[in-house]
């Protein structure tokens, strides 16, 4: 099979346009094309008056090595057509049910059952290995009624949340499924194609930025534990781990104790908590687990109008249904020093509630699969550092954003309602009084408010400085009535739990500290493949073979 990259079409191309072009890439007749799979498929959209599709195919051609010869050969140095990569995942162990057969076997214990976790007790499951799943929220139906009555009726659950339960924090998400991590194994693609057995759309698999939304990944996680568990796994909810045992000489785990009492005794745990268990990170210190302060970011939630954004990124093309809703990147670097970013842009969104904790507001952004809602949202944040802005302890950071989550709580006026301001109003340093034609989308609501008073001064100053010069790139940015909601202070884990090629903690063997919450993912697809890489290292390790986590 030969894989080509860079294959460009206009727009709205016929579908025969596509066969086509291979032929005349590969330079074969039509009947030499035995098949071919989109692989992956972009646009380039730097022109809006001449937008390009862009594709990434797999093909099956008659004689391969000589077509492949004849195009090296007339093309030299051009890497735009090469053999397909082997992209099989292949299980370091396949003898697992055995081991887990023996006499005094411990299953592995896997902490949080967000995509880092369940995606580790699948891979462990799958090998026979039998594992335990401990998540401390609940099921994700249950916990989908809890977030609703946050959004509706102003009630925290704070064990059942955006940030607590089966899912993770992804699953009340824009469910974006692409990362920027280097992925020489094709771990991502593992992840999509268990996602699209689980009930996610096919296109995730070769759509360029692809995603899942809120109500497919409900469904889906549900349909992964029900594999698990069919596999040998266990899942046991409202199971918060309060304490890891350990063995006083060598520090190395030998089981964890539950918030009831219940001991579980365990040689391999793999704790793959979201960036919001700050207890669990208390507790890890407290224990003298070893750990670092990270770097994370701070801003706000900004709404337009979808229309506004679709214009702007794809002028007469808006609207095509092979672009769908437009989205942005964009990045500033200040003069105070700080970089400035859109964070989780979620086309045709909503901005939710989503927080963790009583008396605090946190944003994020969700979308359903559609992208439908009327319209764009995305954290626009500023980088804090370490022994900077706040001590490098490990939880100092955490104590910042529960500072400025609780002066948003303030400000919104209590009822967990956030504080908002017009753009126009925050440039002018004026508070906002009243909104605009923008309607803010944040549920249970949101106060007019200064949102100066809920951010550090050098957070306020970069985003004065850097929302004009997003309006550069993308018309219609800093319009007055485009709405900031407060504070987006969850972008990820202020802290990081440092491991070893083996995967295990530095100083404490058996911990395998892994996704979003230890420092090492940021987002659904980075979590979900650290997931991948813990069951391997567990699986390795049980079995006696050397490390190779990578």
């Amino acid at each position: 099979m030969l894989r080509l990259t860079e294959l460009r079409l206009p727009l709205d191309h016929p579908p025969e346009a596509l066969r086509q072009a291979i032929c005349e890439r590969l330079g074969i007749a039509a009947q030499a094309l035995e098949g071919f799979t989109v692989f992956k498929r972009g646009h380039d959209a730097r022109r809006r008056s001449a937008i390009w599709l862009v594709y990434t195919l797999d093909c099956t051609v008659q004689d391969e090595e000589g077509v492949l010869a004849r195009y090296r050969s007339a093309h030299p140095g051009n890497t735009h057509v090469q053999p397909a990569p082997d992209m099989a995942w292949h299980a370091p162990i396949t003898n697992g049910a055995a081991l887990a057969a023996t006499e005094g076997y411990k299953r592995p214990v896997v902490i949080g059952a967000g995509p880092c976790g369940f995606m580790a007790a699948l891979m462990l499951a799958r090998m026979g290995l039998r594992p335990l799943l401990l998540e401390r929220g609940k099921v994700v139906r249950e916990r989908t009624v809890d977030t609703f009555a946050l959004w509706r009726r102003s009630v925290l659950t704070p064990e059942s949340n955006v940030q607590f339960g089966e899912g993770g924090a992804g699953t009340f998400s824009d469910g974006k499924l692409y990362s920027q991590v280097r992925d020489p194994r094709f771990l991502g693609r593992k992840v999509l194609e268990e996602f699209v057995k689980a009930g996610a759309p096919e296109d995730i698999l070769y759509l360029a930025h692809p995603h899942i939304g809120t109500f497919r990944l409900v469904s889906m996680v549900e349909h992964i534990r029900k594999e698990v568990e069919q596999a040998g796994g266990e899942y046991r909810f409202g199971a918060r781990v309060d304490e890891l045992l350990l063995n006083p000489a060598t520090r190395r785990v030998e089981g964890v104790r539950l918030a009831d009492g219940a001991v579980i005794e365990a040689d391999h745990v793999v704790l793959a908590v979201g960036h919001s268990a700050r207890d669990t990170f208390a507790m890890l210190q407290k224990q003298g687990v070893s750990m670092q302060a990270k770097p994370f970011s701070m801003g706000v939630r900004i709404e337009h109008p979808q229309s506004v954004i679709d214009l702007a990124q794809f002028g007469p093309s808006a609207g095509n249904e092979h672009l769908g809703a437009a989205e942005y990147r964009l990045v500033h670097h200040a003069a105070n020093g700080r970089g400035v970013y859109s964070f989780c842009m979620c086309p045709g969104g909503t901005v939710v509630a989503a927080t963790s904790e009583e008396g605090q507001v946190v944003t994020n952004g969700m979308s359903q699969y559609s992208r439908a809602e009327r319209n764009a949202n995305s954290g626009i944040v500023v980088e804090l550092r370490p022994g900077e802005d706040y001590s490098d302890d490990p939880l100092a950071g955490i104590a910042y954003q529960r500072h400025w989550e609780r002066q948003a709580f303030l400000a919104g006026g209590g009822e967990y309602r956030a504080p908002a301001q017009r753009v126009g109003d925050f440039l002018a340093g004026r508070p906002s009084t009243a909104l605009g034609d923008v309607v803010p989308s944040y549920k249970p609501g949101v106060t007019p408010a200064d949102l100066s008073t809920c951010l550090p001064d050098f957070v306020v100053e970069a985003l004065r400085e850097a929302l004009p010069r997003f309006e550069r790139k993308l018309r219609g940015f800093t319009m007055d009535d485009a709405v900031m909601t407060g504070v987006e202070t969850r972008t990820s884990s202020p802290i990081r739990v440092p491991r070893g090629e083996d995967g295990q903690s530095l100083n404490t063997p058996g911990l395998y500290p892994a996704g979003e919450g230890a420092g090492y993912a940021g987002g659904i697809l980075s979590a979900a493949m650290d997931g991948i890489r813990m069951a391997e290292a567990v699986a390795r390790e049980m079995a006696g073979l050397p490390p190779a986590v990578g």
